[in-house]
């Protein structure tokens, strides 16, 4: 009797056809430029759970207690350093915010003055 109990895992690969070689240029980075090395380079999906990165906060250390409570410290070690992560994640969050409003605001003040300088040019006859 055969056995085809790895047929299923043939099947979750790509075919060969779809095997296609991208082509590379002299220097040997990618022709069609996927990936952007800039020192701007912002991720297009930074992932759901940093959404909830409070949530998460107060989960890990709820989570930290308990493994502490029932005596596992190296457990409650991990917890807390994905505690500390999501910690890290809000504040980049929060000092991104800051930083967009601060602009924002500078813009708004900038255009202010603009139209201030043009209206007194207009007013002096300049």
């Amino acid at each position: 009797m055969n056995n085809f109990k790895n047929n299923f895992r043939r099947n979750r690969f790509k075919s060969n056809g779809d095997r296609t070689f991208r082509k590379r240029n002299g220097n040997g980075s990618k022709i069609n430029g996927d990936f952007n090395h800039s020192l701007d380079f912002k991720r297009k999906n930074p992932g759901r759970n940093n959404q909830n990165a409070s949530k998460l906060i107060e989960k890990y250390n709820d989570l930290a207690k308990e493994a502490i409570s029932n005596g596992d410290k190296i457990l409650s070690e991990n917890y807390l350093q994905h505690a500390d992560h999501f910690a890290r994640i809000l504040q980049t969050q929060d000092l991104a915010k800051e930083l967009n409003l601060n602009s924002s605001n500078k813009e708004k003040i900038n255009s202010e003055n603009n139209k201030n300088t043009e209206n007194s040019n207009e007013k002096n006859g300049v």
